[in-house]
């Protein structure tokens, strides 16, 4: 009882971490604009207030969609994959250029369709290409990938940060994270970013997996494929 009383402590630990952070650096952010030296300065801050402001949104609602789960909200239904995929990248590209960074989407899929929910799949693919926006550099490539696995569809997003520890790729493997979990030596992931995606994939029925590399990791979802794909 104890120890399942600590493990969600740790998770209410690790969740308002990372929903402070980004209130920190917004309060950061906002107390240096006085300290701008010109307008263009400003206007780098402001952006970098605005993008900081809509990450903890997201966030939270994403807090939200979890809560709301069982409610009967989030049916499943055929989904176009490669509409879900063009929106994400069409709402990080820009941020990735603004920090000199890139991101490439590539589609190597015939089948278009995944039985999934478009609003909680978006969430999914949101939430990893914001943490490999963090792990690429100017000398690195982001990449956002679809392609076909059998009857099901794959959705993977490589990043270039440290490898994943042993027990949280553990986790992933053998069955998805359960609560918020801190993520060592990737201190600036979203260990509550991947908790989010672990539990929407479950409730898509997709199977959510990592591969670690000796530069970084590819996170991945396999959705299936709609049968109705083939009415296109």
């Amino acid at each position: 009882m104890q120890s399942e009383v600590k493990r969600d402590v740790d998770g209410i630990l690790v969740a308002a971490h990372d929903l402070k952070a980004p209130l920190c650096l917004v309060r950061q952010l906002a107390l240096s604009l006085d300290l701008a030296e010109d307008t263009a300065a400003r206007a780098r801050i402001q952006s970098q207030i605005v993008t900081t402001s809509e990450r903890a949104l997201k966030q939270i609602g994403d807090f939200t969609k979890l809560a709301r789960l069982e409610d009967g909200l989030f049916p499943l239904e055929p989904v176009s994959v490669r509409g879900v995929c063009d929106e994400v990248y069409r709402n990080l590209e820009p941020l990735f250029r603004y920090d000199h960074r890139q991101i490439i989407l590539k589609y190597h899929n015939r089948s278009r369709l995944a039985v999934a929910n478009r609003e909680l799949l978006g969430s999914v693919v949101h939430n990893l290409c914001t943490n490999a926006l963090h792990y690429s550099n100017a000398e690195t490539v982001s990449r956002l990938e679809i392609s076909d696995r059998g009857n099901q569809i794959r959705i993977g997003i490589r990043d270039y940060g440290p490898s994943l520890p042993t027990k949280v790729w553990r986790k992933i493997s053998r069955g998805g994270i359960d609560q918020p979990t801190a993520v060592a030596m990737r201190s600036g992931s979203s260990g509550l970013g991947l908790y989010f995606v672990s539990q929407f994939a479950r409730y898509m029925h997709c199977d959510f997996g990592a591969t670690r590399h000796h530069d970084g990791t590819s996170f991945f979802i396999d959705l299936p494929a709609s049968r109705q794909a083939t009415l296109f």
